[in-house]
């Protein structure tokens, strides 16, 4: 693969990244993760 469509490959890859972080931000799912994670660590500590 030549230097050229090895950084053409990146850059589309990072900007599938990009869009489908910022999809998941509209529709919601930062939260959830969010609230996943503090009850997960919460039940690792034994506190939950």
């Amino acid at each position: 693969m030549t230097r050229k469509k090895k950084a053409v490959f990146q850059i589309v890859l990072i900007i599938c990244g990009i869009t489908m972080l910022c999809y998941g931000a509209l529709r919601g799912e930062a939260e959830t993760v969010l609230s996943k994670a503090i009850r997960l660590c919460l039940e690792c500590v034994g506190i939950g």
